[in-house]
Parts: structure tokens; sequence; C-alpha cells
């Protein structure tokens, strides 16, 4: 049965634990979890990085027309076989 001490958001809110958690850290262990962060939003970083123009593209190509007529246009020009245009999601 629920309870209202069992229905307290604030020690089920995820954001609040771990900031809680962050604070009763010492600063020696700060900073090692800072430099791991680091790390891995750097690594994050660049892949997004490397990926953002495939998404811009496919961001147009969903929201405007005229961008998904041009790829059609170009795939069409290409003469590709029918199994290589199904591995790109325009097959039969």
């Amino acid at each position: 049965m629920n309870t209202p001490e069992s229905l307290n958001s604030n020690s089920k809110n995820l954001f609040n634990l771990i900031s809680r958690n962050w604070e009763n850290l010492d600063k020696t262990h700060k900073t090692t979890l800072t430099k791991i962060w680091k790390v891995l939003t750097y690594k994050w970083q660049l892949q997004i990085l490397f990926n953002l123009p495939f998404l811009v593209w496919w961001g147009l190509d969903k929201s405007i027309t005229k961008v998904h007529e041009f790829d059609v246009y170009i795939l069409s020009y290409l003469h590709l076989p029918d199994w290589a245009l199904s591995f790109i999601g325009f097959g039969k």
C-alpha cells in the first residue's frame, strides 16, 4: 500500500540523488570523476561532430520534400541494382 512516505518524490528523483552524492564527495574524488567524465564526453563530442552533417541531411530529408525528391533523383540517376537500394531503404 502506498503511504505518503513512499510517495516522496525527492528520494526517487535521480538528479537530486546524484547531486547529493556529488556534494558529499571529497575534492580528490571530484577531480578524478571530473577527469573521467571529460574523457568520455570528449569521445562523444567527436562522434557527434563526425555524424552531424549526416544528421542535418537526414533532418532536411524528413522535413523538406524537395530534398527527398533530390535524393530519389540522385538514386535513380545512379542506376543501382535492387539489392543495393534495399540496403538504404528504397528497395521493393
